[in-house]
């Protein structure tokens, strides 16, 4: 996983309005914390923030991190934690950054990501997609963004298994190998399979509608 540089600066105010305050000058308000460091509160362009999010594959971004400020704070390396949002707005809200060391495993959830046409695709077959992620452990300079998986090889009723997923050298998978990632269906299974399910949601949702009736009719309510 290749490791991008962010440079942060430390930030004396705190609360609501010093926020909104830096949001209203490009800036995110943000936290470096760890086991081995008091937590920093931090700020980080908003641009600079942005560009590093729409550049990455997955939400696991490693970064080395420069703070400047009045020489307290120094600089490490660090994942992006969590990243609050406005989902109206669109807008990153606020950013928490996690120390992590070169010598320590971690633990990611890892995308999956399927290529190839598989045989039974060719035959008819519907490929499906069970588990979109892997979770690994490793050291930090041996993670990866996204795992790519072939699946040419499947025909109609092949599956595919975490126990069949070749991993790179240094990591090692935490879910349990029985466990299906994909699978390729016949077309009659797979039909059948999406037909059960909008059955499924049909008597729910009249389930429901019955319920509300029912408590309505013993209320005395007009409906």
């Amino acid at each position: 996983m290749k490791q991008v540089k962010l440079t942060a600066r430390l930030r004396e105010e705190k609360g609501k309005s010093a926020a909104r305050k830096l949001r209203k000058n490009n800036q995110i308000p943000a936290v470096f914390y760890g086991p081995s460091r008091e937590p920093l509160m931090l700020s980080v362009s908003k641009s600079d923030l942005r560009g590093i999010l729409k550049r990455s594959t997955s939400e696991n971004i490693l970064l080395e991190l420069r703070i400047e400020g009045n020489g307290k704070g120094g600089g490490g390396l660090a994942m992006l934690k969590e990243l609050q949002t406005d989902p109206v707005k669109d807008q990153v809200l606020h950013a928490d950054f996690y120390e992590i060391s070169m010598d320590k495993e971690l633990t990611i959830d890892v995308p999956i990501v399927l290529v190839n046409t598989p045989v039974g695709v060719t035959n008819g077959g519907m490929l499906q997609q069970v588990r979109r992620e892997l979770k690994v452990s490793g050291l930090p300079g041996r993670l990866i963004d996204s795992l790519e998986v072939d699946v040419s090889n499947l025909d109609i009723g092949d599956s595919l298994h975490v126990r069949d997923i070749g991993l790179p050298e240094g990591l090692k998978p935490l879910d349990e190998g029985h466990l299906a990632v994909a699978v390729v269906a016949a077309p009659a299974v797979a039909e059948e399979a999406e037909a059960e399910e909008l059955e499924a949601e049909a008597a729910e949702a009249a389930g429901e509608e019955g319920e509300e009736a029912q408590a309505t009719e013993d209320s005395g309510e007009e409906p």
